[in-house]
């Protein structure tokens, strides 16, 4: 079976909550790809320390990609690790849920420029143009707000073209996410990760009635 997403699962929903969606995303054609969550936060505030390099900074955020997904691969039965394209579709076609560990992949492509504003939602991006599957940013919001969602007057947005997105200062996604989307010409949805009920929903063709908040980022 081919892909049919790549979900996105936010470092700030390991260990338990990344856990148990990608336990629950056993036969659903989907890729799963991790985010960095606080080891790569740990980068980012060393860097401000010490000021070290963007090629350095970047590939050592990836490497916490890396070593989330292996953790969370570990507590997974249903799922394998797979380090390229080929391998997510060999074992996406064993019926395992793949678990993408993007750094060898990435040195391959070599993508993206050395910049913060490139994270594992952008990764995910370009590796769902690859495979031309669907794209879902899982998060530990409910989607995008115009502000930071705790703050006074911050309103949830359910759905928002990704140019006016470009004009957002700060968002629950990566600076980079809708550049891409407009250059792929492609949607994705950002969605609550505590609630994997959600995720599965928008998975599920069948279920077109969503009785829950979630953002459509439009593409195209």
């Amino acid at each position: 079976m081919s892909i049919k997403q790549v979900v996105k699962i936010g470092g700030s929903l390991f260990p338990k909550h990344a856990i148990e969606l990608a336990e629950k995303l056993k036969n659903t054609n989907s890729v799963i790809i991790l985010g960095g969550g606080e080891f790569a936060n740990l980068i980012r505030k060393y860097d401000e320390a010490e000021n070290f390099s963007d090629e350095t900074n970047h590939w050592t955020a990836i490497d916490c990609m890396d070593i989330i997904a292996k953790l969370v691969a570990d507590k997974v039965d249903s799922a394998r690790l797979a380090y390229s394209i080929d391998e997510v579709n060999e074992i996406s076609d064993e019926d395992f849920t793949p678990i993408f560990v993007v750094s060898d992949f990435l040195k391959t492509e070599d993508p993206f420029e050395c910049s913060w504003d490139v994270t594992s939602d952008s990764i995910a991006a370009y590796v769902a143009h690859l495979l031309n599957a669907n794209l879902l940013i899982v998060t530990n919001v409910n989607g995008i707000y115009t502000q930071e969602p705790k703050e006074p007057g911050s309103t949830f947005i359910s759905k928002i073209d990704a140019k006016t997105l470009l004009t957002f200062q700060e968002s629950s996604i990566d600076v980079m996410l809708p550049s891409l989307l407009l250059e792929f010409g492609t949607d994705c949805y950002v969605v609550n990760g505590k609630y994997p009920e959600r995720v599965l929903s928008l998975i599920d063709d069948a279920i077109t009635d969503y009785n829950f908040d979630y953002t459509q980022i439009i593409g195209d």
